[in-house]
């Protein structure tokens, strides 16, 4: 992975935590710096970005204290999925992990191409999310 695409990743990483990005203008620049999709994996504290050419990057996300709870409850990681869209004032990407993680959701998987993302949980239940038109 060179260093520009690194830094894009990173940038996009970073703006997801503070909020500064919101999602879709984040997967607007990596879409634009040439990545197909990501993975976050909350049980490695990991996320990794994906290339066409099958490159791909590692970022540690920063430290959680919340554990994935044992059970997926894919009607609760839709309904924060929903919240996450509407963006409101109470809205953030941190509080969105801890509470998707307590919903059992272990990571998910966000394909560009397919323009979805796949949800799953410890036992490899999934709830498919498309993105918006």
């Amino acid at each position: 992975m060179d260093a520009e695409r690194t830094a894009i990743a990173k940038a996009c990483l970073d703006a997801a935590h503070d909020g500064s990005l919101s999602f879709p203008q984040i997967i607007g620049r990596l879409q634009a710096g040439g990545f197909e999709g990501y993975s976050v994996d909350y049980r490695r504290n990991s996320q990794t970005y994906y290339l066409p050419d099958g490159d791909n990057i590692a970022l540690a996300l920063p430290q959680s204290p919340a554990p994935v709870a044992a059970a997926f409850d894919g009607a609760a990681v839709e309904a924060l999925v929903h919240w996450a869209q509407a963006n409101g004032p109470d809205y953030s990407y941190v509080a969105f992990c801890e509470r998707v993680k307590a919903a059992g959701c272990a990571g998910y998987l966000v394909s560009f191409i397919g323009r979805r993302v796949v949800y799953y949980g410890r036992t490899a239940e999934t709830h498919v999310e498309l993105f918006p038109r």
